[in-house]
C-alpha cells in the first residue's frame, strides 16, 4: 500500500491511498493533525509514504516521535529520472514536475527553508491548498512510476534513494555521540588554551614566530603571497605553497610551515568555533544531503561530517553501556568493477578477502613496490584513468590478464569522450557535457580540446564504478536499517561513502555485526545477481571511533 501525503496549514494535511502504479485507491482524507494521522496509519498499515521531500517533512515527524518504514521521495526520484533522460539539474519540485506534465512554464526550485530550531515546522511555509497539492503529488507519482517501470533496476534505485532520505533525517535526529570535553582537551593539547578575541592559539603563534625567525623577517604564515615572497628571497622560486611543493624545499622554515598549515586547518575547520556550532547535548548533528554529489555520494550542509579528522575521532564516544559498531567495505570500488564487468578471472580474484593480494601473482615485485602494491596501482589506474610512469606498464598487464574488466571501463571512457552518457548498474546517470565542452571539442584540433576530451573520459570511466558503488552502499543501508529496526535500540548514526557507524547497546553488538554482514551480502545479490564477487565489511566494536582502525 502507498499513501500520498500533503501538508496543510496549522499542522493539518491530506492523505490519499494509492495503488503501486500510482492510481488512486481511495478518496482524499483531510486530517487535523498530519503527524498523528501518519503515526496511526504507520502502525496499522506500514505503507510506503509518497511525499514531496523527506528532507522537509520527515524531521517534523521525527521530532513528534513518528518514525516511518518506507517512503517514495518525489524530489529525489525526479532528479534521478531527469538525469536518466539527459536533463540533469532541472528543477525537481512537485510543482516543477507538475508543470512539465502539463506543458507549462517550469518554476525554479525554492531554496530550502531555514530551520529555526527544534520547533521549526513544515507547516509554516504552506502556500497551496492541501487538496490541490495532493492532486499534484498523485499525478507526479503516477508518472514517475510509469517512467521507472521502463528502466530495469530503476525501481530499486528509487527505493534505495528514498530510503537514504529517511536514514539521513534519522541520523541527524539521533546525532553522532560526541564528547565536547574530549574534543576541547584534544584542541588544548595540540593548540594550547582556547584563545580570545580572534587571536591565534598559543601553539600557532609560537610557530608563526619561529617561521619569521627562520626567514629572518616577519612573515604571515596565513598569507601564501608572503610565503612565496619569503621563499623567493631565500632563493627558492615557487608558485604555490601546497604541501607537496614545500616538501621539496630544503629550508629550516619548511617543517614549521607544514606543521602550522596542519594545525591551522584543524583550528579553522574543527576548532572551538566548530564545536560551539555543531555539538549540542553530546551529539553532532550534521545535515546530510542525499545524492549531493553527481555520482550519488552524499554531501553535508556545513559541519564537514564526511571529513572528520582522524585526530578528532577519539571524541566520538558511545554512551555508557553502548558501543559503536564501525564497519567499512573493503576495496569496494574494485569489487564493484569485477561484478560489473563480469570478467570471470577478475571476479574469482574478487571472491578473496584481500583483492589486491589475490591479484598480486599477476605482477612482479620491484625494489619500490610489492606485487600487491602494483596490483593496487594498476586497478586504481584503470578506474581513475592513470596513464603515466609505471602505471602504463601495469595497465598493460591488467589488460592482458583481465580483458573484460579493462574493456568495461575503457568503453565508459570512450563513451564520455564522445559526449555520451554513462550509467550505474541501477541507472544513475552522469551529467551531460556542457555546451562549452561541446564547442571546445567540436574541432578536436588543439591541445585544449584534446585535454577536455580526455578529462571527460576519465570522469565517465570512474563514474560507472563510483556511482554503482553508491548504489550498493545505499542498498546496504536500506537493508541494514530494516534489520536494526527489528533489533530494537541499535541505530545508524554515521555514513561516509563505504563506511557506517551503528550506535548500539553493547549486548547487541554481535547481532549488529551480523546484520551488517547480511546486508552487505544482500546488497551485492540485489545489484549483481549470482556473482562470485564478495563484498566483505570489516567491522569493529569499540567505545571510541578512533579505536576502530
Amino acid at each position: 500500500m502507498r499513501i500520498a501525503v500533503a501538508a496543510g496549514a496549522r499542522g493539518g494535511g491530506a492523505l490519499q491511498p494509492l495503488a503501486d502504479d500510482g492510481t488512486p485507491a481511495g478518496p482524499v482524507t483531510s486530517v487535523p493533525s498530519l503527524v498523528a494521522a501518519v503515526a496511526e496509519r504507520e502502525r496499522a498499515d506500514r505503507p510506503r509514504w509518497v511525499w514531496s521531500s523527506s528532507a522537509r517533512l520527515y524531521p517534523v515527524l521525527l521530532r513528534a516521535g513518528a518514525r516511518v518504514e518506507r517512503c517514495h521521495d518525489l524530489e529525489l526520484v525526479e532528479s534521478l529520472l531527469s538525469g536518466y533522460d539527459g536533463r540533469y539539474g532541472e528543477p525537481r519540485s512537485v510543482a516543477a514536475a507538475w508543470a512539465r506534465l502539463r506543458g507549462e512554464p517550469v518554476p525554479p526550485d525554492r531554496p530550502p527553508a531555514a530551520e529555526s530550531g527544534p520547533q521549526a515546522s513544515l507547516f509554516d511555509d504552506v502556500d497551496e491548498e492541501e487538496t490541490e497539492e495532493i492532486a499534484q503529488i498523485v499525478a507526479v507519482h503516477a508518472e514517475q512510476q510509469k517512467r521507472i517501470a521502463r528502466v530495469p533496476g530503476f525501481a530499486l534505485l528509487a527505493a534505495a534513494e528514498s530510503a537514504g532520505s529517511l536514514i539521513a533525517a534519522e541520523m541527524t535526529h539521533a546525532g553522532l555521540p560526541w564528547s565536547a570535553s574530549a574534543h576541547d582537551e584534544l584542541l588544548t593539547e595540540m593548540l594550547g588554551p582556547r584563545p580570545s578575541g580572534g587571536l591565534r592559539p598559543r601553539r600557532l603563534q609560537d610557530l608563526a614566530d619561529k617561521i619569521g625567525a627562520a626567514f629572518g623577517r616577519h612573515v604571515n604564515p596565513d598569507s601564501p603571497a608572503q610565503i612565496v615572497k619569503a621563499l623567493s628571497a631565500a632563493g627558492y622560486q615557487v608558485k604555490t605553497t601546497r604541501a607537496h611543493v614545500l616538501k621539496e624545499i630544503d629550508h629550516p622554515a619548511v617543517p614549521l610551515l607544514l606543521e602550522y598549515k596542519e594545525l591551522s586547518r584543524l583550528h579553522t575547520a574543527h576548532g572551538w568555533a566548530w564545536l560551539d556550532t555543531w555539538v549540542k547535548d553530546g551529539r553532532f548533528r550534521p545535515e546530510y544531503v542525499v545524492g549531493g554529489v553527481v555520482s550519488g555520494r552524499w554531501a553535508t550542509n556545513g559541519g564537514g561530517a564526511l571529513q572528520i579528522p582522524r585526530v578528532l575521532r577519539s571524541a566520538v564516544i558511545a554512551d555508557e553501556g553502548w558501543s559503536l559498531v564501525v564497519a567499512d567495505a573493503a576495496q569496494l570500488e574494485p569489487r564493484v568493477l569485477a561484478a560489473l564487468a563480469g570478467d570471470r578471472a577478475f571476479a574469482d580474484a574478487a571472491a578473496q578477502g584481500d583483492l589486491y593480494a589475490a591479484l598480486a601473482d599477476v605482477f612482479t615485485p620491484s625494489a619500490e613496490l610489492t606485487a600487491r602494491d602494483k596490483a593496487k596501482l594498476a586497478l586504481l589506474s584503470a578506474m581513475y584513468g592513470g596513464g603515466t610512469g609505471e602505471a602504463v606498464q601495469l595497465l598493460g598487464v591488467l589488460k592482458k590478464r583481465f580483458p573484460d574488466a579493462f574493456e568495461f571501463v575503457e568503453a565508459a571512457a570512450q563513451a564520455g569522450e564522445r559526449g555520451h552518457l554513462v550509467r550505474s548498474r541501477l541507472g544513475r546517470t552522469c551529467p551531460p557535457p556542457s555546451a562549452d565542452w561541446r564547442e571546445l571539442t567540436s574541432t578536436g584540433e588543439d591541445t585544449r580540446s584534446a585535454s577536455a576530451v580526455r578529462s571527460r573520459g576519465r570522469f565517465t570511466r570512474n563514474f560507472v564504478v563510483q556511482a554503482t558503488a553508491a548504489d550498493w552502499a545505499l542498498t546496504l543501508m536500506a537493508r541494514l536499517r530494516q534489520r536494526l529496526t527489528a533489533l530494537g535500540d541499535p541505530h545508524l548514526v554515521f555514513f561516509q561513502h563505504d563506511e557506517v557507524i551503528v550506535h548500539t547497546p553493547t549486548p547487541l553488538a554481535d547481532e549488529v555485526v551480523a546484520a551488517i554482514e547480511a546486508s552487505a551480502e544482500e546488497a551485492g545479490r540485489l545489484l549483481f545477481g549470482r556473482t562470485p564477487v564478495v563484498f566483505p565489511m570489516e567491522a569493529a566494536v569499540v567505545r571510541r571511533y578512533s579505536d576502530a582502525k
